[in-house]
């Protein structure tokens, strides 16, 4: 079943955040073991004020709990709900400063993970469709996302879901391909 997050279920969304965010969850850590960022992005899970919100959080539940999860925003609030995150971030990296992944005019998947041990099954394209239809029902034309050129697994599965690159970006030391999915 797929549902709107709370902030209970913080314990189980937060390492598949991690493992969504990939070397930017070592950026966060500020370490290679990308794991150690799990405490903080589970903080920001929890908090209804930014980008990792559980406001901002679809989950995909079966009866062993929360197995996948997809998070994202409307582009135009992107600085607004990043700015918790910077913030917090400049404490130890003054000069954190990413660029734009998410733009106005677009609602954007941020992150979308499925516990490795349940991928496989459909429950990525489940939640991306459940994402989409939100985001229809929220008036909005199309959904963007970026994916990391050195994935192209995950480039197929948007592909098929109909998403189309509209371009790249580099962000955060990597260089991702733009994906956009219209849905109105």
């Amino acid at each position: 079943m797929i549902r709107k997050a709370t902030p209970e279920d913080a314990d189980a969304v937060a390492p598949l955040l991690v493992q969504a965010l990939g070397h930017i969850a070592g950026i966060f850590a500020g370490s290679e073991n990308y794991e150690a960022a799990t405490p903080l992005v589970k903080t920001f899970f929890e908090r209804d004020d930014n980008q990792y919100s559980y406001i901002n959080t679809l989950v995909f539940e079966d009866e062993t709990g929360v197995i996948g999860s997809v998070t994202g925003y409307d582009g135009a609030r992107l600085h607004e709900l990043r700015q918790p995150v910077i913030d917090r971030l400049r404490e130890f990296q003054p000069d954190f400063t990413p660029g734009d992944e998410t733009e106005a005019g677009e609602y954007y998947i941020d992150c979308a993970s499925v516990d490795p041990a349940h991928q496989g099954k459909g429950i990525g394209k489940k939640l991306i469709t459940a994402f989409c239809e939100l985001a229809a029902s929220s008036g909005f034309e199309k959904v963007g996302l970026i994916v990391d050129k050195v994935n192209p697994a995950a480039k197929r599965l948007y592909e098929d879901l109909g998403f189309d690159v509209a371009g790249e970006k580099d962000f955060l030391g990597h260089r991702y391909f733009h994906m956009v999915r219209k849905v109105l």
